[in-house]
């Protein structure tokens, strides 16, 4: 399983969202957007939106942090 958590510095459900992956012992690879242009604009075009934080589990999106969407797509 490929878990990506894209981010910026200051958002409060990102640090969230990454606090909730540790502690469920979920590998995932953290990409700050506020650092990557190129990224961030390929989020907004394969998501429509432009916030963050975004989950991506095996090339599926979950926009913002929802716990019980997270729960079922890592399958706890």
């Amino acid at each position: 399983m490929t878990v990506i958590l894209y981010t910026t510095p200051t958002c409060h459900f990102c640090s969230a969202a990454k606090q909730f992956l540790q502690q469920h012992r979920v590998a995932f690879v953290e990409c700050d957007l506020s650092k990557d242009r190129q990224k961030m604009e390929e989020i907004v075009r394969r998501t429509g939106r432009a916030s963050v934080p975004v989950i991506e589990i095996d090339g599926d999106f979950i926009v913002g942090f929802d716990k019980q969407r997270l729960i079922k797509k890592l399958g706890m």
